[in-house]
């Protein structure tokens, strides 16, 4: 178990960075915080963006049990599918081991793994890429190509993802957006979004035509680059799929908490 402060600190991030996400696309989104639970739901075809979290520290495995079924109940009366983020290092031990066995008397199936990340890491060299150039994301066509990326990096349909970002006034204004582009084809994306003191590393996403060549790693680096040249910020936070989590402790990252998301099964 890693300090707690950081898995608090990871979970409180998510719930403030999915509310201006969530809103974003929908000003009467479902946004609750409730006891133990966090509601982040913009009922979108961009299944990252409708998310429950369990916000309880230290919770025993009845209260998990509880909070994990009022979660599916949640997920239940919904539209599009979306997902349970639990962050393993806020239960105590016993509901920790019995997670899983919990999830799935809630009706919820098991999805993926993911790993919250921080570091004091900023600032950060100018970075450079020898095949990229990095391009800030103003217009709904880079948007567009965006979101595209972020479809084909996860296996979702390409009109999910375009569901999820394009029209968005907050990913051209506020967010440190880059589209790291070969020549004219975009084929990497990662955004910085200031959250409460820190910034937030999100979306990055690279075209598997183009993975294992350092591209991810370099325009994350140019967003968190640009993210604090124009905030003044050195602390920075994610989270991390399987996939994208040996490139951010080359940046600076430190894991902390780790995390598991379900689905309804």
């Amino acid at each position: 178990m890693t300090d707690l402060a950081d898995s608090i600190e990871s979970m409180e991030q998510l719930a403030t960075v999915w509310r201006a996400m969530v809103l974003d696309r929908d000003a009467g989104a479902d946004v609750r915080d409730l006891p133990g639970i966090a509601v982040r739901w913009a009922d979108s075809r961009f299944a990252f963006w409708n998310c429950v979290t369990l916000t309880d520290v230290g919770a025993d495995p009845a209260l998990a049990e509880r909070r994990l079924a009022e979660a599916a109940e949640i997920m239940r009366a919904k539209k599009q599918p979306g997902f349970l983020w639990v962050f393993e290092d806020l239960l105590d031990s016993e509901a920790r081991a019995g997670l899983t066995a919990a999830a799935e008397r809630a009706g919820l199936a098991y999805a993926f793994p993911g790993t919250g990340m921080a570091g004091d890491l900023l600032p950060l060299p100018e970075p450079a890429h020898p095949d990229l150039t990095f391009v800030r994301v103003r217009t709904d066509e880079q948007l567009r190509a965006y979101a595209d990326l972020n479809s084909r990096a996860y296996g979702f349909p390409l009109e999910h993802g375009r569901d999820g970002l394009v029209g968005s006034a907050l990913w051209k204004n506020d967010v440190h957006a880059y589209l790291g582009m070969r020549g004219d084809e975009p084929v990497t994306c990662a955004g910085t979004v200031e959250a409460e003191g820190r910034l937030f590393v999100a979306l990055v996403a690279t075209d598997p035509r183009w993975e294992r060549r350092g591209y991810g790693e370099a325009v994350t680096r140019k967003a968190l680059y640009e993210g604090a040249r124009a905030t003044g910020l050195t602390r920075a936070t994610l989270h991390a799929t399987r996939a994208g989590a040996p490139v951010y402790p080359r940046i600076g990252f430190r894991p902390n908490s780790p995390l598991h998301f379900f689905a309804l099964r």
